[in-house]
C-alpha cells in the first residue's frame, strides 16, 4: 500500500483528502504545518506528498527543497493559482501542481499518474540481477529465488526505493521494526550485514559513515 503524507493545515480539507484516499486504497498520513511534515518526512518513508503553499512555520516553497533531496514525488495542492506561482512550484521540483478549489477525482488521477511514473505502483521491482514481487513478497536473483526474513525483506524494500540515498540507522529502525532507536543500531547492522550476503551486493549496499546505509545505483 502506498503511503502518501497530506501537508495542508486546513482540517476540513486534510480530513477531506485523507477519506478519499484512504477509500481508494492508500495510507495517509497529515501534518498541518511545515515543521511537522519535515519532522515526519525524517523519521518515516513516503511514496509521495501532497503539499500545500501556505503554511505555518514553514512554507511549501521552503519545504520543497528539503524533500528534493530525498527524491519523494510532491503533488502542490494550492489556493495560488497565478502562472507565475505554477511555473516557481514546478521549476522548484513538483511533479505537478493543482489549485483550489479541484474536483477529488482528478487528484485521485493525478496520484495515481504520479506514482505510476514514479514506478511505485509498480508489481516488480528490479535492481541489478534482483526481481522483487511486492504482491507475493518473492525476490529472486537470476532467477533463483532467495528466502529472506520478513525485517530483510522490508530493509530490501526500503533501500530499493530510496536508491542512491543515505539513510540513517535511526531512521531506517523506526521505519522497520515501528519504534524510536533504543540504543538498537547494532540490529540494523546485523541485518544489513545478513542481506548483503543473501543478495550478493556488499559493493552495492554500502555504509556511509556515521550515517547509516546507501544502496548505489
Amino acid at each position: 500500500m502506498n503511503r502518501i503524507l497530506i501537508v495542508e493545515d486546513e482540517l476540513a480539507i486534510s480530513n477531506l483528502i485523507k477519506t478519499n484516499l484512504y477509500d481508494a486504497g492508500y495510507h495517509c498520513s497529515c501534518a498541518y504545518d511545515g515543521l511537522q511534515a519535515s519532522n515526519m518526512i525524517e523519521k518515516e518513508s513516503f511514496d509521495l506528498i501532497l503539499l500545500d503553499i501556505m503554511l505555518p512555520k514553514i512554507d511549501g516553497y521552503e519545504l520543497i527543497e528539503y524533500i528534493n533531496t530525498m527524491e519523494i514525488p510532491v503533488i502542490f495542492l494550492t489556493a495560488k493559482s497565478s502562472v507565475e506561482d505554477i511555473v516557481k512550484g514546478l521549476k522548484l521540483g513538483a511533479e505537478d501542481y493543482l489549485t483550489k478549489p479541484f474536483e477529488i477525482i482528478e487528484l485521485l488521477a493525478r496520484v495515481e499518474t504520479v506514482l505510476r511514473r514514479y514506478n511505485k505502483n509498480a508489481r516488480f521491482l528490479e535492481i541489478y540481477d534482483i526481481t522483487i514481487d511486492t504482491l507475493s513478497r518473492i525476490v529472486k536473483k537470476n532467477g533463483v529465488i532467495i528466502n529472506l526474513t520478513n525485517k530483510e525483506y522490508e530493509l530490501l524494500l526500503m533501500f530499493v526505493h530510496n536508491k542512491n540515498i543515505a539513510l540513517f540507522r535511526d531512521r531506517i529502525y523506526e521505519r522497520i521494526w515501528g519504534e524510536e532507536d533504543m540504543g538498537a543500531s547494532r540490529t540494523v547492522d546485523l541485518h544489513v550485514q545478513r542481506l548483503r550476503k543473501k543478495i550478493e551486493l556488499e559493493d552495492k549496499l554500502v555504509a556511509v559513515y556515521k550515517i547509516g546505509y546507501r544502496l548505489e545505483v
